[in-house]
């Protein structure tokens, strides 16, 4: 009780703290020191055997010095180890001999930023006093600093999320071992990136901020809201006919690891994440998420970009939704039976009953080529396929061979860079040498896969770990070209 009293005492307000009682022996010391000299100066200069006295004294003197040098060597002048917080000397690895004060601060020193690296982890805990403080004592053993933590709670639990820092050397199951030993159950762990610092209430009104400018971004919150899912858009009634999707309650429906959540247009969201139960906090926020763009209603950025063809005529390339249906039908009409054949893959009369999916914010974005009389002439769309990405391309017969094409896909590519997008892929046929032509002008790494007459171009946007120059530029450009879409 009195080592921690006294350690209290010493630790008061971050700085020492002195009694008057040490100060009044300090002071007697002193008058006792000066009195002594002062006697032994007179005996010196006045009596008889001053000489004597005087190498006496400094031969004692020399025997001090040399006993106090002896006694410190061998006995040191470290303060005890509670003092200092420093670990004990017998904490040492076992086989090594004791390291010099240089080497044992190098051991003990944090590792550099560049050793380092970030890991998100989840585990199930019981809701009980000290089970969250068991976990952080065994990360602390590893030497693994919390950045954040959430907490889920659960009827039979807590599910925490923590976002850590642990030396560069330090393996992911090493982690998941020791939080299993402190009572951790159902660990799930991945790498971090730097995005991944942002507190959670800053990252969900960013997340409504999207969803509110551009109803296309819902299924893009979603997914950086929760991680790594796949997102998909079923429509009340398919655009190919027949029966749509089993309807679900306005509050939606949490099924371990499958949400689903009801469309503002009528039709159900299916979120799925195999590897991860969901948490009813996860879904709160998701459903949050859909409400919002419900209330708000259908919505695009009105951005637009005037652009000038080769032989001087200028074009406006904007997005398009819902609105524009009733020009996109009528470009249907000029375009010939061999261009909506190759676009759409089937029968030219079911052209017109994919228009209204297409042009829907739900399932994707959709650029618009527009003349200067106002007339639309050309089409592109980037669809969210699940886990994938789809781009297609339909322009009006007089108007090929422009260059449009290769416009709006370098665009739509750019906007699939933004959104994080690692691939996209379209859907032709092995004749379309002009949609060919377009993918390779993209400089990018494609894929061909050709079954029965359909060629299935995929182009690849995840850039290497180590990028060439060239590969920096493809991405830099289309990037810039994707500015469009989040106008």
């Amino acid at each position: 009780m009195s080592r921690d009293m006294s350690d209290v005492t010493r630790a008061k307000h971050g700085r020492p703290v002195h009694h008057w009682r040490r100060d009044v022996i300090e002071l007697a010391a002193l008058f006792t020191a000066v009195a002594v000299a002062d006697a032994v100066a007179n005996l010196i200069g006045h009596g008889p055997d001053g000489p004597t006295l005087l190498l006496a004294s400094a031969v004692v003197l020399v025997a001090t010095a040399g006993f106090h040098t002896w006694w410190a060597r061998r006995h040191g002048h470290a303060p005890p180890t509670g003092d200092t917080g420093a670990r004990p000397r017998s904490e040492k690895r076992a086989g090594q001999s004791d390291a010099g004060p240089s080497d044992r601060s190098q051991d003990a020193a944090a590792p550099a930023p560049g050793d380092s690296a970030l890991w998100r982890m989840r585990t199930t805990v019981k809701d009980e006093p000290g089970s969250l403080a068991a976990l952080c004592t065994a990360l602390a053993e590893l030497r693994v600093d919390i950045l954040s933590l959430q907490t889920h709670p659960l009827a039979d639990g807590t599910v925490d999320e923590f976002l850590l820092r642990a030396p560069g050397g330090l393996a992911a199951a090493e982690i998941t071992r020791a939080v299993s030993v402190a009572g951790g159950a159902g660990t799930w762990i991945e790498r971090a990136d730097a995005h991944d610092l942002v507190d959670a209430p800053t990252r969900v009104l960013g997340l409504a901020t999207r969803t509110a400018l551009d109803a296309a971004e819902l299924p893009l919150a979603l997914r950086q809201l929760l991680g790594r899912c796949t997102i998909r858009s079923l429509p009340a009634v398919p655009a190919g006919g027949g029966r749509g999707p089993e309807p679900v309650a306005t509050e939606g429906a949490l099924e371990d690891t499958v949400m689903r959540l009801r469309a503002p247009e009528g039709g159900v969201i299916t979120v799925e994440r195999p590897y991860l139960p969901f948490t009813p906090t996860e879904f709160a926020r998701a459903r949050a998420l859909v409400e919002l763009d419900a209330r708000l209603g259908p919505r695009v950025p009105r951005s637009q970009d005037v652009l000038t063809l080769p032989e001087g005529n200028e074009i406006t390339v904007r997005r398009a939704d819902t609105g524009d249906l009733q020009d996109a039908k009528e470009m249907h009409e000029r375009c010939s039976a061999r261009t909506l054949g190759m676009r759409y893959h089937g029968p030219i009369g079911d052209a017109d009953r994919y228009l209204n999916h297409l042009l829907s914010p739900r399932f994707g974005r959709t650029l618009a080529v527009q003349t200067a009389s106002g007339r639309i002439v050309g089409l592109g769309h980037l669809l969210w396929d699940g886990d994938e990405t789809e781009v297609a391309l339909l322009v009006e017969d007089a108007w090929q061979r422009r260059g449009i094409g290769s416009e709006l896909l370098r665009r739509l590519v750019g906007m699939a860079v933004d959104a994080g997008c690692e691939s996209v892929y379209a859907v032709t046929q092995s004749s379309n040498t002009g949609m060919v032509a377009a993918m390779r002008g993209l400089g990018l790494p494609l894929d061909y896969q050709i079954e029965e007459g359909t060629l299935v171009i995929t182009a690849r946007l995840a850039p290497p770990v180590q990028p060439e120059d060239g590969a920096v530029e493809v991405a830099e450009r289309l990037s810039s070209a994707g500015e469009l879409g989040k106008a």
